[in-house]
């Protein structure tokens, strides 16, 4: 029997990658990745030749016994998604869950994760927190954040550029606009940026500020009395 072994690569600088996670996926039989165009990219900056298969959110459902077949014939197979831990806020969790279930090892590697590193760096309390990963578009948003505002541990959410404002909007109505939050954008790349104050100052900075980019966390500190 082979053995599934979870690999999480650099959220942008790539020298996060650890000494194990690249002899892994230098002795791995293939690499299952969320876009093989940025693992590649990964991979040629190490020297490393192994060959990638597709493995995304449109074809984790229909690829995921295929993969299963391989594993169950000794192959070793790594999962990687295009930043960060695999099944973290993308795919991986249905092929982690299904190893399980045959019996097949998963080896799930330490690494690089967006979440850990905005929290910890936003200053506010982190011995407890909550990470609820993107909101609902639609459907759910409301109670999302009702909820979300009672919680007395930080909590953690992902979000993309275009939608930056309106959620740091919704949570100042929330949550209050004296709730201190913080913004964290393209970590540990070039141009990263790291803005804390209230969500009404976070409200007002990117209010004026329509070039936003990039890969996004919002860190905000729990309900006080």
């Amino acid at each position: 029997m082979g053995r599934l072994y979870v690999i999480p690569t650099p959220i942008g600088n790539l020298e996060d990658i650890t000494l194990r996670a690249l002899r892994t996926l230098k002795e791995a039989d293939c690499i299952l990745s969320e876009d093989t165009r940025t693992t590649r990219h990964l991979l040629d900056h190490y020297q490393i030749t192994t060959p990638c298969m597709p493995y995304h959110q449109y074809n984790e459902h229909s690829q995921l016994q295929k993969y299963i077949r391989m594993l169950e014939c000794k192959d070793k197979v790594a999962l990687v998604s295009d930043a960060g831990m695999p099944g973290i806020s993308d795919p991986g969790f249905l092929l982690v869950r299904e190893c399980v279930r045959q019996g097949i090892p998963v080896e799930c590697l330490p690494g690089p994760s967006a979440f850990v590193t905005a929290i910890v760096g936003s200053g506010l309390p982190c011995d407890r927190f909550f990470f609820y990963g993107f909101l609902p578009h639609k459907k759910g948003r409301q109670t999302a954040l009702l909820r979300l505002a009672e919680m007395e541990e930080t909590f953690v959410l992902y979000e993309s550029p275009h939608r930056l404002l309106k959620t740091l909007e919704q949570l100042a109505e929330h949550c209050g606009g004296g709730r201190d939050a913080c913004v964290s954008r393209e970590l540990t790349k070039v141009h990263e940026e790291i803005r804390r104050g209230t969500l009404e100052e976070l409200v007002s900075h990117f209010s004026g500020n329509e070039s936003v980019k990039g890969e996004i966390v919002i860190v905000v500190s729990g309900k006080t009395e």
